[in-house]
């Protein structure tokens, strides 16, 4: 149990000349920062993306039945659900630094693995064990870098994530789609480039240091002032100090009751509700999308991919500045409504052209993209320091049972049901979203990472 920090210990009050932490000036480690947690959630992104495309061309020499498509299609999200779920609660009590330094290998070892498959069994376990892996970043490349970011760029930044993450989703498609002509075993090529992205952004995330913010929080006061000192210069004072440190061990039960309690048990049910609204229809439709586009009689779904996952990636740059334009609840409750508009007429409509066809399946992804910038900007903000990992790592989770039945399910819906029963479920999932962040949903733009506050 942490003991009380006597306030003689915390060091001189903020004087003129000194900079408070999250007013600090950007420096080359935010720069270095950035780019390791962005170059982590490419390839997160890649990860995820190259799957689909990929399970097309294996289905001839791996026998893929439609639930063996939707099993590993859906392995990584379900891997995603354990490992978001098991890191929150770690990242919260033994820190962010030891994960997000070492999982990148682990990813690349699993991703090359891929190339050498011969079992169908085999593929699944390596994609749950991908996803597992995906799940630890997801939890802390939010949580380090929006406690390290200075107020007035971090909602960008984070936004950046989301770009990296609709980049690599997206190149994982082009890169796939070059790669289909060469010959029967280009999946298997196609599986091993997602190695790559992790190995690169390794020797930077073994630089960064562990969060002033969270090593305030358990007391740790002189750790935290040597981080902020050597990595951001004298002048700049670290994070508030509480008197009181927070007690930050903890049980991953005891730390799901805090969120699941007052005060806080408003924003943990909308930071799990709006993302697993979001998810389910953009990991379902986007895994599959060539197989629904073809499925809606629309000759040539390759290349419908192709618009599709550009429009991902635009919309996710469009994200960046929109977002911070409007506040959160707007940007939230609005992107579902679009998106929802736009598969609702996708569904009820038979008579459409191709070219329509394209272009309300580009709205769809280039909205829920955009609107994506807010998992990586709005949940930190929902939640205080001492469960903010725990907090997003079980919105994340709550996230991946849905996407990861969804993907599962669709095959099987669109062959047993048709395509179009597929997008009208997407429709109510979407509006689902829609009415219960206009009910709940707090507003947090402007708020300070490390004053973080219920909503009343």
């Amino acid at each position: 149990m942490m003991t009380t920090v006597d306030a003689t210990v915390l060091g001189p009050a903020p004087v003129e000349g000194h900079i408070e932490f999250e007013d600090a000036p950007l420096r080359t480690f935010h720069l270095r920062l950035g780019i390791a947690s962005i170059g982590g959630v490419f390839s997160d992104g890649y990860g995820l993306g190259i799957i689909g495309l990929s399970l097309s061309l294996a289905t001839p020499e791996l026998g893929l039945t439609p639930v063996w498509l939707g099993l590993i299609g859906g392995a990584a999200l379900a891997g995603l659900f354990a490992g978001a779920l098991l890191t929150g609660p770690y990242a919260d009590t033994h820190g962010r630094r030891p994960v997000y330094a070492w999982n990148m290998i682990l990813l690349g070892l699993l991703s090359v693995a891929q190339f050498y498959v011969r079992d169908v069994g085999l593929l699944l376990v390596l994609r749950l064990g991908i996803g597992f892996v995906l799940g630890t970043d997801y939890v802390v490349s939010k949580t380090l870098l929006s406690e390290l970011m200075p107020q007035q760029v971090r909602g960008r930044i984070l936004s950046f994530l989301s770009v990296a993450w609709a980049g690599g989703y997206a190149s994982a498609y082009f890169v796939g789609f070059a790669m289909t002509a060469n010959g029967s075993t280009s999946w298997r090529w196609m599986l091993l480039t997602s190695a790559l992205p992790c190995l690169l952004v390794i020797p930077l995330r073994l630089t960064i240091p562990e969060s002033p913010v969270w090593l305030v929080k358990r007391g740790d006061i002189q750790r935290a002032r040597e981080v902020v000192q050597r990595v951001l210069g004298p002048h700049v004072m670290p994070p508030p100090i509480d008197v009181h440190p927070c007690e930050m061990r903890g049980t991953l039960i005891s730390r799901w009751s805090i969120l699941c309690a007052p005060p806080w048990r408003r924003h943990t049910i909308v930071g799990c509700v709006f993302f697993t609204c979001q998810v389910i229809p953009y990991f379902a439709v986007g895994t599959f999308v060539s197989q629904v586009l073809i499925a809606l009689q629309l000759q040539g779904g390759y290349m419908g991919g192709l618009v599709y996952n550009s429009a991902l990636l635009l919309g996710a740059v469009a994200g960046v500045f929109i977002v911070h334009r409007l506040p959160r609840r707007r940007a939230l409750i609005g992107s579902f409504a679009m998106a929802a508009s736009a598969m609702l007429v996708l569904s009820t409509s038979s008579h459409l052209g191709r070219v329509a066809v394209i272009c309300l399946f580009a709205v769809f992804a280039s909205v829920l993209s955009a609107a994506s910038n807010l998992v990586y900007v709005y949940l930190p903000e929902l939640f205080p320091t001492q469960v903010r990992a725990s907090g997003i790592g079980l919105a994340i989770a709550c996230s991946r049972i849905g996407s990861a039945v969804s993907t599962f399910l669709l095959p099987i819906v669109v062959a047993g049901y048709g395509v179009r029963a597929a997008l009208g479920a997407c429709v109510v999932v979407l509006s689902l979203g829609a009415v219960l962040c206009a009910w709940l949903a707090p507003e947090t733009r402007g708020v300070r990472i490390s004053e973080a506050a219920p909503a009343h």
